[in-house]
């Protein structure tokens, strides 16, 4: 029977082997000294884009294959408060990571990053749009995606509701539609002068510098879904693997990787300042 002390020793241990081959590129250098060889995690799928890479780093460094699923983070969230299991959670919504611990399916969860709503224009911003309020303006074609998977069309409604021009912009939306990548497309053709979308999803590899970026005031950002965390559940087979690896995704190395995809990483100094602002901490 291990004692917390050899635990802890042990988990000391593999972070200074974790941290001994930073920037080598290793195929099981250290996978000796974990009890396995792989690591199932899960994910909303908004955070693929980082983790993917991320993931294939932590491969390298530690000769730990990472069995990655992405998906809609409410199923996940679902299923896991459920029958279903994985090793490691990464979801959206800092009241999800919440029940998963209360639920006892969650050992701990630690703040992982931030999302951040921009408005997009096609290149040269034709129709002029410097503000928020300028979407309410007569004549400005707006893209919307209000049926978009929570909490995608939610989000944005609700931010346009807090900015006091929901009723107004809805007027002069002359599509809405259900896929928030798709809004991208129509602004990018142009079919539209403008639309409302997270920062990440300008970063991604087929929209990336097609459109122009507009900022919106963080006041007018809806809490809910704003926050990402990170969290070990219970029945991870090797903990102390589980916890390294949660260490690298909150590394200065690790959040490098959601940092590049529009995200703003939790250990930033805007981070940090959102974790208190929200309360992002384990329960």
């Amino acid at each position: 029977m291990k004692t917390r002390d050899s635990s802890t020793s042990r988990r000391t241990f593999l972070k200074k082997a974790l941290a001994s081959t930073i920037g080598v590129a290793m195929t099981g250098g250290t996978a000796s000294a974990f009890s396995q060889d792989s690591l199932q995690v899960w994910s909303c799928g908004g955070l693929a884009e980082a983790m993917i890479p991320a993931n294939s780093l932590f491969e390298k460094k530690t000769g730990v294959k990472i069995a990655y699923t992405g998906a809609f983070a409410a199923a996940l969230g679902k299923s896991l408060l459920g029958s279903g299991q994985t090793e490691v959670f990464a979801g959206r919504v800092l009241d999800l990571a919440k029940k998963l611990r209360e639920a006892g399916k969650m050992e701990y969860f630690k703040p992982l990053c931030f999302t951040s709503y921009v408005m997009v224009t096609p290149k040269g911003n034709p129709a002029g749009i410097l503000a928020i309020e300028d979407m309410a303006k007569p004549g400005v074609r707006v893209v919307l995606a209000p049926e978009a998977s929570p909490p995608g069309g939610q989000a944005v409604q609700a931010l346009l509701k807090k900015a006091g021009v929901q009723e107004a912009v809805t007027k002069n939306a002359i599509i809405q539609g259900s896929c928030v990548q798709r809004t991208m497309d129509d602004v990018i053709r142009p079919h539209g002068d403008v639309s409302i979308v997270e920062l990440r999803i300008t970063r991604m590899r087929e929209f990336e510098g097609k459109l122009d970026i507009v900022p919106i005031p963080e006041r007018f950002f809806p809490p809910p879904p704003l926050t990402f965390t990170v969290g070990v559940m219970k029945n991870a087979r090797d903990r102390a693997l589980a916890d390294v690896y949660i260490d690298f995704l909150t590394s200065a190395e690790g959040q490098a990787f959601f940092e590049r995809q529009g995200f703003i990483p939790a250990i930033s100094d805007k981070g940090r300042e959102l974790v208190e602002k929200f309360g992002v901490k384990d329960v």
